[in-house]
């Protein structure tokens, strides 16, 4: 049997309308230019202090544009979102299997149990292990090494799932197999250069490449 983790945008949830609408109403606030949201998607994934940062060259700047999107993002944003069709007979028939389900997110904790809640997928989950608002723990690498240090002594065999070349890495970095997704927003040639030992092209392939 394994522990599994699960990466949430992209990989359990559709999220691309909420962060992107929340990425343009910060980038508006603040009197940039608002590129449309497919060009936004590669903000999906990573922690999205860096994301803004990247746009906007500055970091006290990029601090106030993550102010700005949670201003929306926390009351509207995060419900502007869908399941991915297939994941929640996958996540049942990986449980039924006896494999213990767990969430792995850079999303602050606060919008992460927000959303598992609303789509009822809690069920599913033995824990959400999320980043805090002041970004600690959002890097995966250091967020999964807290997770299995709370973990310790459970079953050996460990997986990460997810869309993007930090959960592949995190995941390798913590002895862990990595299964990327491409229903998600990162590309195979992403995932496989960041060490994905497996791809999977569905959510039904999850439960074969997971026996």
């Amino acid at each position: 049997m394994s522990v599994i983790f699960f990466d949430l945008d992209g990989t359990l949830t559709d999220p691309k309308p909420g962060i992107t609408r929340s990425i343009q109403f910060a980038l508006e606030k603040l009197d940039r230019e608002v590129p449309p949201q497919d060009q936004l998607v590669w903000c999906i994934g990573p922690p999205l202090l860096g994301s803004f940062e990247n746009m906007l060259g500055d970091r006290q700047l990029a601090e106030t544009a993550l102010s700005l999107y949670r201003e929306r993002f926390a009351d509207i944003g995060l419900y502007e979102n869908s399941v991915y069709p297939g994941i929640e007979e996958s996540l049942r028939i990986l449980r039924s299997a006896g494999h213990d389900l767990f969430v792995a997110t850079s999303k602050p904790t606060i919008y992460a149990e927000r959303i598992i809640e609303h789509f009822s997928l809690s069920t599913h989950f033995e824990r959400i292990y999320a980043s805090e608002l002041d970004g600690a723990r959002s890097d995966k690498t250091e967020l999964l090494r807290h997770a299995l240090e709370e973990l310790e002594g459970s079953k050996q065999n460990r997986i990460m799932i997810g869309d993007r070349g930090q959960d592949m890495i995190g995941g390798r970095n913590n002895g862990m197999t990595a299964v990327g997704v491409l229903y998600g927003y990162g590309s195979e040639e992403e995932l496989i250069a960041a060490g994905a030992h497996h791809i999977a092209r569905s959510t039904a392939d999850l439960t074969s490449i997971i026996p």
